[in-house]
């Protein structure tokens, strides 16, 4: 009988230790080598076309921009039909792409797009002025139903549209392109431009109407000439994005960002910035993507330093390959790295890094062979490592990034904890070059002097303020100079390239 117990305990005993390995096994994490790159343009991030673009049926862009009327949606008797908004989005999306809407009332040359019913009111009148050098119609924002239709039109398309994937962000503003400013025609606030009290009210009800869907003002609205912001700083504290629609041009140092600085530049953190490169001039179209950018900063450099999601940039084509546009813009916005992932049976643990200059701005989590974390990836700023701990595991994990703001044929993608060599050809070397003088009469030398050893031909191109080529030339000697006797007055930027090395623009001046 005593032998027949102690086989009993010894069995037992023997169970209770396989189960206690079973269950250290099983919750035991080992190191799983994840091997994944980030190849293509990221969602809701990068170069922006306009939906008219003939070339914005490309994987270089995962955004396009479009302008929309009020009077589109909303007819003479006061009637809401979407379906203008309808087919630009389904448009859109069939290039899996996303939209970015920007809804305007003015536009130079052409008449206001506000809604037939409203015009048709006997007490309201629109201003009839010159802006851009062309005839242009105006608002009456003396007017109650302006006002009170503006209000009613962003609730009703909040209602449709606030979490739609197709479209990415909205855009909102007053006077000219919707940009918030009359730099050019008849200002008079509180009748061609909407007064400061109602702007108020507008701001308040995009915030409270808006709950996913992420809405940006331009930084010219830092002008107190044209804004509430400055008499009223509570409103600053809603959560609006930001853009610049003369991104880069020579003097963006000033104005832009002055009027960044404003509305603070700690505003990424929570909503996109953005903007359209400039068109002060036909060279900073011209030249925004070049290596060193139009005047010597890179677009990479300048998307850091102000945390760019996006950036319409829709004449590149023209001047750049869609390589250099694919590559920029995967260099904007998140991106996603795991720094580590280890798994057990039922459970992994994954450190994952925001190594691009901007967060997400909506919901995505990571993802373990479908099931998901609770935590969520929005707003992981740049630089920030978060662990997250989801409820599945194995030895040959399926890890995906999942959100609910895409489209058919969008992808999160991340950078696995494998390490590569990122660079696939030569990096070419930035290189300092001399100009003397920088100013000059009409006829005298210019002297290049380069500092580098390369040996290969420099290419030598001079453009006027207008982008126009004045001068090119090939040669192979460090020293050159240039006389200026057929050059005329004004302002010229020297660009020199060869296959080896990058050189800075620099400009000169001739009296």
């Amino acid at each position: 009988m005593n032998l027949k117990i102690n086989l009993i305990v010894f069995y037992l005993f023997i169970s209770l230790i396989s189960s206690a390995q079973a269950y250290k096994s099983a919750n035991e994490f080992s190191d799983i080598e994840i091997d994944a790159q980030i190849t293509e343009v990221q969602p809701m991030t990068g170069i922006v076309f306009w939906t008219t673009n003939g070339n914005k049926d490309t994987d270089a862009i995962s955004l396009e921009y479009s302008y929309m009327l009020f009077n589109e949606v909303v007819d003479g008797n006061s009637d809401y039909d979407w379906q203008a908004v309808e087919d630009k989005l389904n448009d859109v999306a069939s290039r899996n792409h996303q939209a970015i809407f920007r809804f305007r009332y003015v536009y130079p040359g052409y008449e206001t797009a506000v809604p037939d019913y409203i015009k048709n009111l006997s007490d309201y009148n629109e201003t009839e002025g010159i802006s851009e050098g062309q005839t242009t119609w105006f608002p009456d924002w003396t007017h109650s139903e302006l006002e009170s239709f503006t209000l009613e039109f962003y609730k009703k398309f909040a209602e449709r549209y606030d979490n739609d994937p197709r479209l990415a962000f909205i855009q909102v503003g007053f006077g000219l392109w919707g940009e918030y400013h009359i730099y050019d025609g008849p200002f008079v606030l509180g009748e061609t431009f909407p007064s400061k009290e109602f702007q108020t009210n507008f701001f308040e009800h995009l915030d409270t109407t808006f709950k996913q869907t992420h809405f940006s003002i331009s930084i010219d609205a830092a002008d107190d000439t044209y804004s509430p912001f400055s008499v009223n700083a509570e409103l600053l504290s809603i959560h609006f994005g930001l853009f610049d629609d003369s991104f880069m041009h020579e003097d963006h140092s000033g104005y832009n960002t002055e009027s960044w600085n404003f509305f603070d530049r700690n505003r990424f953190q929570h909503s996109p910035a953005g903007g359209e490169f400039s068109y002060y001039t036909d060279f900073d179209q011209q030249h925004v993507l070049d290596p060193t950018g139009n005047f010597g900063t890179s677009y990479e450099d300048f998307a850091s330093n102000f945390h760019i999601s996006y950036m319409i940039g829709n004449d590149q084509p023209d001047y750049q390959t869609m390589d250099r546009i694919k590559e920029a813009s995967i260099a904007s916005g998140y991106k996603f790295k795991l720094i580590s992932c280890k798994t057990s049976t039922d459970s992994s643990k994954i450190e994952v890094k925001n190594i691009g200059i901007a967060p997400i701005y909506y919901d995505a989590y990571i993802a373990v062979n479908g099931v998901k974390d609770d935590e969520t990836l929005k707003f992981l700023k740049p630089g920030e490592t978060k662990l997250y701990k989801i409820a599945s595991g194995g030895s040959n994990p399926q890890i995906t990034i999942e959100c609910d703001r895409l489209v058919d044929g969008q992808e999160i993608q991340y950078e696995g904890t494998k390490d590569y060599t990122t660079s696939v050809k030569k990096s070419k070397i930035l290189t300092d070059f001399k100009i003397y003088p920088s100013v000059l009469n009409k006829g005298e030398l210019l002297n290049i002097r380069l500092n580098d050893a390369s040996q290969s031909t420099i290419h030598i191109n001079i453009y006027d303020i207008s982008g126009k080529i004045v001068y090119s030339n090939s040669i192979e000697s460090k020293s050159i100079v240039l006389n200026t006797s057929k050059f005329t007055s004004g302002i010229y930027i020297l660009k020199l390239k060869n296959t080896e090395n990058i050189y800075p623009t620099q400009k000169f001046i001739v009296k």
